[in-house]
């Protein structure tokens, strides 16, 4: 059973008797429909909430009947038969049986990301498929793969963030206990596994809750997905962090990455779910909170009087490195485009980029605040996710918009340096195919209001603002565009990246992992046009000395004394470097990491 106790849902309190439990506060009655069985009346308690009892086990199928007109899922479905509009599953929380039962996760200075879509990823068996996947990824050297939403979604295809049912692994993917099977998989191999939650809105098909529970949403404040969510509320406060809970207890994630947070305006939300999570762990399990925050709010993140977030999503870096291995300047890139070398300088060292400064995407408003006090853990950094590809009109990924030099210099950079690393699936092969945003509505007018939105999306983009052009932007509810978004190793290249990725993560846990949970930042330094040099204090006294150069012409560098061998080891180099060493020089599109004797 469970470890606490939801408000929501149906819950088993014996082997063939439920407890099914509705918050509908527009409705003076409900009833619950199992399957085979008559109409059973909802007891209506304070506060809105519907309660009843009845004599059946797992596996039983229900619907609540909050109209004559209208039968609907139960908005905390443990699962569906079938999909968003179909009937809910009864679940037995202690079903599978756990065979890594005395896994307490990892630190999370040993955090190497792994993003994965679960479709595209483990094809036709989902969960399955992505588990068989696991004894590779660990190999190179990944400590955790990161599941984008698995929540049920409308359709069999989807990126997960249109998901209605937050309880429920969608049926597409497999069942609670084959996701619970992949996650003990993953522990069995020393991985970790962290999941991508959506709790700043739900998508456009299948959420009934307005039709009995209005006061879910609010009028006053929309985001770019329709209106807000109600975070005043305590029943809306505790569906979404018994969510949280019930994700890292019952199936035993081990972290959870929080979608937009900056979408949800009652922040000390956040502050509550992190320190309930918190509160609810035993000493010894390690379970890690990530944000994704266009605010960049520091102040989640701090490790004093008590941890809240482990880290956030470093948007900041990835932009300021994509500016400069692309040339890119439009749309949030504009304001990455000017003095990019001091902005590097200044994430490397500090972490965000904007941290009280006005932001040009924004409208000239002031975004972030200052970071600098925060250890380089406190970020995630990444050149590519799902998002930062699956947002571009066709899906490209950087090894076909970058000069290859340039990108394995900033993939080195990506994986040698202290903060938090994460790649995106088929990046450690240099994977070549699109991901493109794909969805499955099974409605007519919504697939073609999604297909239309996405293209006039880029109609601000000289490179779209002829109609021809954005009509060739591939159609979202095309199965072929899902097709094809999933990676396939090139045979010519993929033993290659991938041998040369497991190099630079064996360097990262050798060398880099064992002194990181102390690290400081020692400042960082701009040696030329597009070139940056970093230092950080490790946790032995040892300084970490990185530098980049995605420049035309070599940049003058001070490597202290390493020509002569006293002055620290040289962990790792781009080709070419080491001979450059004696003059003092970095050479275009070069990278390197020293581990310098003392700091």
């Amino acid at each position: 059973m469970s470890p606490f106790n939801p408000s929501f849902g149906a819950q088993l309190v014996a082997p063939n008797r439920t407890r099914f439990r509705l918050w509908a506060p527009d409705k003076a009655q409900a009833s619950v429909e199992i399957d085979g069985m008559a109409a059973l009346p909802m007891k209506r308690l304070d506060g809105g909430w519907f309660e009843a009892h009845a004599e059946c086990g797992a596996g039983a199928r229900y619907r609540y009947r909050v109209e004559p007109g209208l039968a609907v899922p139960d908005p905390a479905s443990r699962a569906q038969a079938g999909d968003v509009h179909d009937a809910s599953i009864v679940c037995d929380p202690g079903s599978y049986q756990w065979k890594n039962t005395d896994w307490n996760g990892r630190p999370w200075h040993e955090t190497v990301l792994y993003e994965l879509h679960v479709g595209a990823f483990g094809g036709r068996e989902g969960f399955r498929g992505v588990m068989r996947q696991l004894p590779a990824l660990a190999d190179i050297g990944i400590t955790a793969v990161e599941l984008m939403p698995v929540a049920d979604f409308p359709g069999p295809r989807n990126w997960g963030y249109d998901g209605v049912l937050p309880y429920a692994p969608d049926a597409a993917y497999g069942t609670p206990d084959q996701l619970k099977e992949l996650i003990d998989a993953a522990h069995g191999l020393g991985m970790m596994v962290f999941l991508d939650v959506v709790y700043n809105h739900f998508g456009p098909d299948g959420n009934y809750l307005g039709a009995y529970a209005s006061s879910f949403f609010r009028d006053d404040i929309q985001t770019p997905w329709g209106q807000a969510i109600d975070f005043r509320r305590r029943e809306v406060r505790d569906f979404f962090t018994e969510n949280a809970l019930y994700w890292l207890h019952e199936f035993r994630f081990d972290g959870l990455r929080l979608d937009a947070v900056h979408a949800i305006s009652e922040r000390d939300w956040l502050v509550e779910l992190a320190q309930r999570v918190r509160a609810s762990m035993p000493p010894q399990r390690h379970v890690h909170l990530v944000l994704e925050n266009d605010d960049n709010s520091a102040r989640l993140l701090e490790r004093t009087p008590s941890r809240l977030f482990d880290a956030q999503w470093n948007d900041d870096m990835h932009h300021i490195v994509h500016v400069m291995l692309t040339g890119e300047h439009e749309g949030y890139y504009a304001g990455y485009v000017n003095q990019s070398s001091e902005k590097l300088a200044r994430g490397l060292a500090e972490g965000f980029i904007y941290q009280g400064e006005t932001s040009l995407y924004a409208g000239g408003a002031l975004r972030g605040e200052p970071s600098a006090h925060l250890p380089p853990t406190s970020f995630v950094f990444f050149l590519q996710n799902h998002d930062q590809i699956g947002n571009r009109a066709f899906g490209d990924r950087l090894t076909t918009l970058a000069d290859p030099h340039a990108l394995r210099a900033a993939v080195a950079l990506l994986l040698l340096s202290p903060q938090i690393p994460l790649l995106f699936m088929g990046e450690e092969y240099g994977a070549t195919q699109p991901f493109l945003y794909f969805t499955s509505h099974l409605t007519p007018q919504l697939a073609d209001a999604v297909r239309s939105g996405r293209r006039q999306e880029f109609a601000r983009f000289s490179a779209f603002s002829d109609p021809a052009r954005r009509e060739r932007i591939p159609d979202p509810n095309d199965e072929q565009t899902f097709l094809d978004s999933i990676p396939k190793p090139d045979a010519d290249v993929a033993v290659a990246w991938r041998d040369w990725i497991k190099s630079l993560l064996d360097i990262r846990r050798t060398h880099i992992v064992p002194r990181l949970h102390a690290a400081q930042a020692l400042g960082a330094e701009i040696i030329g046009k597009s070139a940056v040099k970093a230092r950080w204090r490790m946790a032995d006294g040892k300084a970490l000395m990185v530098a980049i150069n995605l420049g035309a012409a070599p940049a003058p560098i001070s490597y202290h004394r390493l020509a002569d061998g006293q002055g620290g080891t040289i962990l790792f180099a781009t080709g070419g470097v080491e001979n450059s060493v004696p003059s003092n020089e970095l050479p275009s599109n070069a990278f390197i990491a020293v581990l310098e004797a003392s700091a």
